[in-house]
């Protein structure tokens, strides 16, 4: 997916993603595929909520909605932003928004989304990512 982290918070992160025809269903090359914007929520989410919440150790998507506001028709790069707006001990809850990087922000997606979170002393799952790579 190429995502560039453009901010990344405590309150939040905003990740760009450059335009890539393979991720799109028409012939012209600019409907980009719902499952795409999907993932790229989820994967914000994640993120958002790894910089918002401390001693996270594991995390696992419980619910994730996405609502379609308009078609995602464009050449331009796609932009989204999400928060972990509330957590309790157990459970993190996040909103998020996807836009064209077209100068009007016109949202074409919302997603709203609920996380599992295992907490614990020592190392967090960021922490050992940061030190070991993805995937050690």
């Amino acid at each position: 997916m190429d995502l560039k982290i453009e901010r990344a918070d405590k309150d939040g992160v905003q990740i760009r993603m450059p335009f890539n025809p393979d991720f799109c269903l028409d012939e012209e090359g600019t409907l980009l595929h719902g499952g795409v914007l999907t993932a790229l929520l989820d994967s914000a989410f994640g993120l958002a909520n790894f910089l918002a919440i401390e001693d996270v150790q594991t995390m696992a998507t419980l619910d994730l909605r996405v609502d379609y506001l308009r078609p995602a028709k464009s050449r331009a790069d796609v932009m989204v932003f999400a928060d972990c707006y509330r957590q309790t001990r157990h459970i993190a809850f996040g909103s998020g928004k996807i836009w064209f990087d077209t100068g009007d922000r016109e949202e074409v997606a919302r997603g709203a989304a609920t996380f599992a979170l295992t907490r614990g002393k020592g190392d967090s799952l960021l922490d050992k990512m940061n030190t070991t790579g993805p995937g050690s």
